[in-house]
């Protein structure tokens, strides 16, 4: 599946970075048993945020969808130093959480996490497809617009 899923992110032009270093006290993902944890990751960027603000006020829906892009190509780098540079070890992404930085009337959230949820099951093929919430945030840290963490099943 390796091999597979190196095809789909070269098909698709995504290059997965070097995974972003923890800023707090926490560490980036956990192993436990056969069970994968990322911490929240943000849409970073060549070494920073993104796409920063709120949705529904200075961040459309698509910029908010290009940053849960970009928080999925986190979990994937996350995922891939975690296994050692082996994705094909992922038997299947369980969920995803993924937070919205947004105003109070803005209820699309579902569409912004859409972004993450397109890219994980294009790269991941049918191991990719997942349970998820996608909520509102009064703000994440750094002021990005969106946060998304997960949980794998892997070999």
């Amino acid at each position: 599946m390796s091999a597979e899923i190196e095809t789909r992110l070269k098909e698709l032009g995504i290059v997965i970075p070097e995974a972003v270093a923890p800023v707090a006290n926490y560490v980036p993902y956990v192993i436990t048993g056969s069970t994968l944890y990322i911490s929240g990751q943000l849409p970073m960027e060549s070494g920073k945020v993104a796409v920063t603000g709120h949705v529904g006020k200075n961040v459309d829906v698509a910029a908010a969808a290009r940053a849960a892009e970009l928080c999925a190509i986190n979990i994937l780098a996350q995922a891939k130093a975690a296994l050692g540079g082996d994705l094909g070890r992922i038997r299947r992404l369980v969920k995803i959480n993924g937070f919205v930085a947004s105003v109070p009337e803005f209820t699309e959230q579902h569409l912004v996490i859409n972004g993450a949820s397109n890219l994980l099951a294009n790269v991941l093929g049918e191991a990719g497809k997942h349970a998820r919430a996608a909520v509102g945030m009064a703000s994440l840290p750094f002021n990005a617009a969106v946060e998304i963490d997960a949980i794998l099943e892997i070999a």
